[in-house]
C-alpha cells in the first residue's frame, strides 16, 4: 500500500486508494466482528469505515439491517455493486460520509469501527466518541486498533500502539453508561496484501451501552 503523504487530507488518500484497486475485495469480514457480533440478534448496525463493504455484507447476510459508511465515495459504489450482486442490498446500505463531520443517525443495535485509522486531519478519538453517541440502550459498541505493527504496515517501525485501557479513557464514556464486555489485546493471525501471513495483535474494546 502506497505511504499516505503528509499533505494529504483522509478524504483524498483513500478516494485515490480505492480507485486504483483493481481485484475484487476478499470478502471476509473481520475477525473480531464476526467474534463479538455472531451470536448477537441482529438488529440496527453501523460500520464505521466499511471500505469495499466485506464486514457490512457479512452483517446483512446475518439478517442485520446494516449501514456502512465510508469517506471514499469509490469505495462506497464498491460495496454497493457487491451487495447487490450478493443478494443482500436490501439489508446492507451505503452512504458517504466524513466522521470528522458527521454520522448516521442513531439508534443503532451495534456500532463497529473496525481498524478506523485514517492519515491527514482525522480526529480518531472524537469519531469514536461520535460513534458512541448513536448506540442505543442494550446496544453494542464495537472497535478494534492495531496494537501491533505487521510487516506490510506503511506504519513507522518506531510506532507506539496504545493500549485498550487507554484508548478507552480517550472516549471519555461515563462509566455508569456502559457494561465492559471486553477491553484488551486478542493476538490473530493476519493476511496481508500478497497473501504473506504474520502473527498480529489487536487492541479490542468491546461495550453494552446500558438500557
Amino acid at each position: 500500500m502506497t505511504m499516505p503523504q503528509a499533505h494529504e487530507d483522509a478524504s483524498t488518500f483513500w478516494e485515490g486508494h480505492y480507485a486504483k484497486l483493481t481485484q475484487p475485495s476478499g470478502g471476509r469480514p473481520s475477525a473480531i466482528l464476526v467474534r463479538f457480533a455472531g451470536g448477537l440478534v441482529p438488529g440496527r448496525a453501523l460500520d464505521l469505515g466499511c471500505a469495499r463493504g466485506d464486514d457490512t455484507i457479512w452483517l446483512a447476510k446475518q439478517g442485520w439491517v446494516a449501514t456502512g459508511v465510508d469517506v471514499a465515495q469509490s469505495a462506497i459504489d464498491a460495496a454497493q455493486r457487491v451487495a447487490e450482486n450478493a443478494g443482500v442490498a436490501k439489508l446492507a446500505r451505503f452512504a458517504r460520509h466524513d466522521l470528522n463531520v458527521s454520522i448516521p443517525d442513531g439508534a443503532f443495535d451495534l456500532v463497529s469501527a473496525m481498524f478506523l485509522h485514517s492519515p491527514g486531519k482525522f480526529d480518531r478519538a472524537a469519531a469514536l466518541r461520535r460513534a458512541a453517541s448513536v448506540v442505543g440502550p442494550g446496544g453494542l459498541l464495537l472497535i478494534a486498533a492495531h496494537g501491533s505493527r505487521a510487516p506490510w504496515s506503511w506504519a513507522d517501525p518506531d510506532t507506539v500502539y496504545p493500549t485498550a485501557d487507554e484508548e478507552l479513557a480517550d472516549l471519555s464514556l461515563s462509566p455508569s453508561g456502559w457494561h465492559d464486555v471486553f477491553v484488551g489485546p486478542i493476538e490473530r493471525i493476519a493476511t496481508g496484501p500478497s497473501r504473506q501471513t504474520a502473527t498480529v495483535i489487536d487492541t479490542v474494546i468491546a461495550l453494552q451501552r446500558q438500557t
